[in-house]
């Protein structure tokens, strides 16, 4: 269905439900669904967050200069990319780490042309701190980069399968959309991405899709042109 993907997974999904860390179970199934995906000849980029150890906006930076919070949380997103890459490598798939700040012992900085003669060699490419400054989520370097990178789609796994009109932990009388455009969610408020995500990925029609990465397989289904979640366009 789709030739290039970017997928976006969050920090705390990589914690399985632990909050702080990496579940070592829950990140080699992840990359072995990234495995299959791999296998169906789909190249694929990742964005991985790192809420699972440090957020800029979260409590325990509220006394913190914001611009040295982000960058904390920035070198957190390394640290998952590490150990995604080294868990997808495991399967015999060639991976890059490129990191938007510069670390050479660690990873790739990050070059446009690079990380595309990567995915065009069949490499998996790990984008890791972020834009490489502060104020920007990462969901903001997803769109980003799947943008840079001439990704046919977005895909954001989350641990909800996909957009619903509240918080469906929160409130039992919560629907989700089957589809839903970018205006839509900036007029209703829902907390899928942030106004600067969204706003850039309506502007380039950069078509995205959120669903659930709990159930097995869910990578592979939507990469297969499955209809899980929610798909968003512009």
């Amino acid at each position: 269905m789709y030739k290039r993907v970017l997928l976006k997974i969050s920090g705390e999904a990589l914690a399985a439900g632990r909050g702080f860390g990496i579940d070592a179970v829950f990140i080699h199934k992840v990359a072995e669904e990234i495995a299959d995906a791999h296998a169906l000849g789909c190249q694929i980029g990742i964005v991985v967050g790192g809420g699972n150890f440090f957020r800029g906006v979260a409590q325990q930076a509220i006394d913190m200069d914001r611009v040295a919070a982000d960058h904390m949380g920035m070198l957190s997103t390394v640290i998952n990319a590490i150990a995604l890459q080294d868990a997808i490598e495991k399967r015999g798939i060639m991976c890059r780490v490129m990191s938007a700040i510069e670390m050479h012992q660690v990873a790739e900085p990050y070059i446009r042309r690079r990380a595309m003669r990567h995915l065009e060699k069949g490499r998996i490419v790990i984008f890791a701190a972020g834009t490489g400054n502060p104020f920007f989520s990462t969901d903001t370097a997803a769109s980003l980069r799947a943008m840079e990178i001439k990704a046919d789609i977005l895909l954001k796994a989350t641990s909800v399968d996909g957009i619903y009109s509240a918080d469906p932990k929160k409130d039992p009388d919560a629907t989700r959309f089957e589809q839903v455009t970018y205006n839509d969610i900036m007029r209703l408020g829902l907390g899928v991405m942030d106004t600067t995500a969204v706003s850039l990925c309506k502007d380039n029609n950069m078509p995205m899709m959120v669903f659930s990465m709990r159930e097995q397989g869910n990578i592979v289904r939507v990469i297969s042109g499955e209809k899980l979640g929610s798909l968003v366009t512009a």
